[in-house]
């Protein structure tokens, strides 16, 4: 592989590098999946569906020639999907299916496999998981060396998402041969550390930031450039259809309860497909596409436009301003009110017996009510000045957090299973808490796009976007361990008076965290807690994010909103002189 000589290009015309590979963001018809992950989504549309981005796009195309006579400027299309040229449909066909595949290890470490680890693990250890999520939101770091170093033989992008694809497949067809004895033994003596087994579902998310920063760069170049805004629409069907399929339809089928409640005459101890079999099988299907991929489809050539130390050379100088770097810290401080509820709650429902099969039907109940309101958001977002509608969400989420503890305080113990009306309150809280982070996520889509400056707007949303997205996952480490911390509960031996099988628990000790409560229970003792470490976190968190959103958010971003728009401009270029 080699790095491609950077080609120059007009100051007025909008990044090409960086704001090609990740650039864009969803719009506000459509809100990502709760998966307990702020997904970098972005939008091709916001800086390539105007005429100088599609005459930029053209120019880059290998078939562009200035001794050819002078082409029309290229103006976006209107058209509908069963519109479009037969090869825009194809091509669309194939971005769809390569964002499927983002969203497959996607939805299953950000959304199913932290349920399933509560069965096995400590809410600090699955806090210890959560940093498996980290290189979808650190992605912008390295997307110029993706866009820029690449072998002319293999293709821009495709030098990229083949490897990338093949490791993910192999990864995923070792670890579906090794997750299930994994997760039983990790963090017992003699059997893998939280961390090793973290380290491969790192290592499947790093894979998918990468293959995502090129396959949002060949997307500009795989439509013609009137349709290019149909890429954003390519990644909100597959990146979303891939998470629906391995958060929502997995753990379904992996409930022994909904296997037997809906597919069985006789009851059984699994469910219908296990993790260690949904691995292999979208195992096989990345080395099944990556292979039809490097036979079947040939990438048109095409040449770089910013060299690699441009970029960052812009990423610094936007970082200097400083109402950047206010706003970065508000994005960064912003989402600690809600993470107790985002990263805890549906596992303290789990831990309460509420169970796997109802927190799938809750997530397949809220997905479309998301989408619907999500449509509605982004319409107010365009009403209403954008941090003040954030604002709003702000403090809805807020009360969404709240309204979460008491419905986990007042679950029904019992032993005749979750009751209609507990399901039913279940599902509106989660409604409502999704439909409060849709107006927030719409909303500051909307202020960065109105902010960031057009000449550079590739790297300046992407730049925003990343921080925005970092919020919301670095506290979480913190918060689940936090739970464990404030936790108190103690085992007692059992009355051997009242007791039928042998116990080995003979003096009272603590069993606060899952391995000390394995032990209590098969030594037949009883764990009893005295003080649930979830309510006191998700109160401490609340209260933080009440006194920053008075005291400091609030004020700060309504401020930074009244800003003129040169407040938010470079005062000079960066020191290459290209933009």
């Amino acid at each position: 592989m080699r790095v491609e000589p950077r080609r120059a290009k007009s100051p007025t015309t909008p990044n090409g590098s960086l704001g090609r590979a990740s650039g864009r963001k969803t719009n506000g018809q459509l809100a990502k999946m709760n998966t307990n992950v702020e997904l970098l989504r972005r939008n091709i549309s916001h800086e390539t569906s105007t005429s100088e981005g599609a005459t930029a796009n053209l120019i880059a195309r290998e078939s562009f020639s200035l001794d050819d006579p002078v082409p029309k400027t290229p103006t976006v299309n209107n058209h509908g999907f069963f519109d479009l040229p037969k090869k825009d449909q194809r091509n669309f066909g194939l971005l769809v299916l390569l964002y499927f595949l983002q969203g497959i290890p996607l939805g299953l470490a950000t959304g199913s496999v932290p349920f399933l680890l509560k069965n096995h693990m400590s809410y600090g250890e699955i806090g210890i998981f959560s940093l498996a999520s980290y290189p979808y939101s650190l992605k912008l770091f390295w997307s110029p060396i993706v866009d820029a170093v690449w072998s002319p033989k293999f293709g821009r992008r495709k030098s990229w998402i083949l490897p990338i694809q093949l490791l993910s497949g192999i990864g995923m067809l070792w670890l579906g041969s090794m997750v299930e004895r994994m997760m039983e033994l990790t963090g017992k003596p003699g059997g893998p550390t939280v961390w090793g087994f973290t380290g491969w579902w790192f290592f499947l998310v790093l894979m998918c930031a990468t293959q995502d920063i090129a396959v949002d760069g060949w997307a500009l170049t795989l439509l013609t450039p009137g349709n290019v805004s149909y890429a954003s629409t390519a990644q909100t069907v597959g990146l979303t259809a891939g998470q629906f399929l391995s958060y929502t339809v997995f753990l379904a089928f992996h409930s022994k309860d909904f296997a037997n409640r809906w597919f069985r005459a006789e009851p059984l101890d699994h469910g219908l497909m296990s993790l260690g079999g949904y691995l292999s099988f979208a195992g096989w299907a990345y080395i099944v596409v990556t292979i039809g991929l490097a036979l079947l489809k040939r990438e048109e050539k095409t040449k770089n436009e910013d060299g690699i130390w441009d970029v960052y050379k812009i990423m610094w100088g936007v970082l200097k301003l400083k109402n950047i770097q206010t706003i970065i810290l508000v994005h960064l401080i912003a989402k600690i009110g809600f993470q107790a509820n985002d990263g805890v709650t549906g596992l303290k429902l789990l831990d309460k017996g509420f169970g796997t099969e109802n927190m799938a039907l809750t997530v397949l109940i809220d997905f479309p009510f998301e989408i619907g309101l999500g449509y509605y958001a982004g319409k107010w977002s365009q009403e209403y000045t954008p941090m003040r509608l954030w604002c709003w969400g702000f403090a809805g989420r807020l009360a969404a957090a709240v309204l979460a503890q008491l419905t986990v305080s007042v679950f029904p113990a019992g032993a005749g299973g979750v009751p209609i009306w507990y399901l039913l309150a279940v599902i509106a809280q989660h409604v409502f808490s999704t439909f409060t982070n849709t107006i927030m996520f719409v909303a500051v889509a909307a202020f960065h796009a109105r902010i960031a400056d057009p000449v550079i707007g590739g790297t300046y949303m992407t730049l925003l976007a990343t921080v925005c997205n970092l919020g919301g996952t670095f506290p979480r480490f913190f918060v689940l361990r936090m739970v464990d911390a404030f936790t108190t509960a103690t085992c007692f031996p059992p009355d051997n008076s009242q007791s039928t099988t042998a116990t080995t628990i003979t003096t009272p000790f603590s069993c606060a965290v899952q391995a000390d409560k394995e032990r209590c229970l098969a030594g037949g003792g009883v764990c009893e807690m005295q003080r649930d470490g979830y309510h006191i976190v998700n109160i401490l968190c609340v209260l933080i994010g009440v006194v920053t959103f008075v005291l400091f958010i609030r004020p700060k971003v309504l401020q930074l909103q009244a800003l003129p728009l040169r407040a938010w401009r470079l005062s000079s270029p960066p020191s290459s002189g290209k933009y």
